[in-house]
């Protein structure tokens, strides 16, 4: 995996946190098990979704009025916990093996898992931005530009989205867009690592051309 890919990953989205370990997965991708229906008097999905809608408004509203950058990784992190929850626990099941296939460098079998995580939660935002990291990686950067559009689309609040989506502007040629993207991320989250710097090399670039 490329240095870019990994700073990448690092922006769309942390290792799960508390994701069991698994054993090494060679053969084909499992089956996903049945979900259960919720007990009775357990809150229900769409009432966690709400909840959780509301805390992430809450934690991106801080997260722009950050005072310094250590504030910022804490709030970074708590946004990153609560999108890397699916609801499904079979998706969390699945994004925990395709994290360790990820980081094990077995990149087909990671993308059979992610494929298998979209198909289950197509609205589960991280399972798109994990995917369009490893699209990155591949250098499939059409594929990741799409999966980095339906992560927007479904959480335009989403820094690290924008940052991959810049990158991947860049790696084509468009300036002018990599530079927009940079801007919108350092909008939601003013404290992103590295961005600044990029912004300070693309605008001359950018603001030469429209002269």
């Amino acid at each position: 995996m490329t240095r870019a890919a990994v700073f990448l990953l690092s922006l769309l989205g942390p290792v799960l946190a508390g994701a069991p370990s698994f054993a090494q997965t060679t053969g084909p991708v499992p089956t996903p098990p049945a979900e259960t229906a919720p007990a009775a008097g357990a809150i229900t999905p769409p009432a966690l979704a709400s909840e959780r809608a509301r805390r992430l408004d809450e934690l991106y509203s801080r997260l722009r009025e950050a005072d310094n950058p250590r504030q910022a990784r804490v709030l970074e992190a708590q946004i990153g916990m609560l999108m890397s929850v699916s609801g499904s626990d079979t998706a969390d099941l699945l994004m925990g093996r395709a994290q360790q296939a990820m980081q094990q460098r077995q990149a087909d079998l990671a993308l059979s898992l992610l494929d298998a995580v979209i198909d289950l939660q197509p609205d589960f935002t991280e399972a798109w931005s994990r995917r369009a990291t490893l699209y990155f990686a591949r250098r499939e950067f059409g594929r990741a530009i799409s999966d980095l559009e339906n992560v927007l689309r479904l959480e335009p609040r989403h820094f690290g989205a924008m940052v991959g989506l810049g990158m991947l502007l860049q790696q084509l040629g468009d300036e002018k867009g990599a530079l927009t993207a940079f801007q919108q991320a350092m909008e939601v989250n003013p404290h992103i690592e590295r961005v600044p710097q990029i912004i300070q090399r693309l605008k001359p670039k950018v603001d030469g051309v429209e002269l």
